[in-house]
């Protein structure tokens, strides 16, 4: 199956300097890019959807290296990762589930081969509706100071025969994060848990 049409992208960068206590020395940037497609499957049950998945990988190459250049294009600095779907009405909520592999593979492609695990979420909703997509760390999951998350939505979109298909990378923890757990320096890199 093709690549659905493309009707528009949103990326967006947020610089983070503070959460109350002093300037951070460098500044936390949350980056994600949004792709807004024609869903294919809207408006009838289709009982073989996989194939869809292997149409989306071109995209999320694409969006992977996107956010990576909005990020300022050095693989090594991108510590956090997520990625999300919302689905429109007349669609379901599986069809934002064929999201998981195409974009967590290319942004694990993209980054030089993440170890851990890309969090997800997905919804169905209606125009405007917003996406709280999870971080965690690239390469350990169970690292608490980059337990993070975006809020993501795209102001006309997703439209009933539409799906907004979200990345989100982050180039450290959390400003002024002090909540204890494994801390980066300290991943061993075996099982993209730890």
């Amino acid at each position: 199956m093709e690549t659905p049409r493309v009707r528009k992208i949103l990326a967006t960068v947020e610089e983070i300097h503070h959460e109350g206590g002093e300037s951070a020395a460098r500044p936390l940037l949350r980056g994600a890019v949004a792709a807004v497609v024609a869903n294919p499957f809207a408006g009838r049950h289709v009982e073989e959807i996989t194939p869809l998945m292997k149409g989306l990988e071109p995209l999320g190459l694409d969006m992977a290296k996107r956010l990576v250049a909005l990020l300022g294009g050095d693989v090594q600095a991108i510590e956090g990762y997520g990625k999300g779907a919302i689905v429109g009405a007349a669609g379901e909520l599986e069809h934002g589930a064929l999201w998981h592999a195409p974009g967590g593979y290319a942004m694990r492609e993209v980054l030089g081969g993440a170890k851990a695990i890309v969090p997800s979420t997905k919804k169905v909703g209606g125009l405007g509706a917003r996406l709280d997509v999870p971080v965690t760390h690239i390469n350990a999951a169970y690292v608490r100071s980059h337990f993070d998350a975006m809020e993501i939505g795209v102001p006309d979109a997703p439209r009933p025969d539409e799906m907004v298909l979200i990345l989100v990378m982050t180039t450290g923890p959390r400003i002024h994060a002090r909540s204890g757990g494994l801390a980066a320096s300290e991943i061993t890199g075996e099982d993209g848990l730890r």
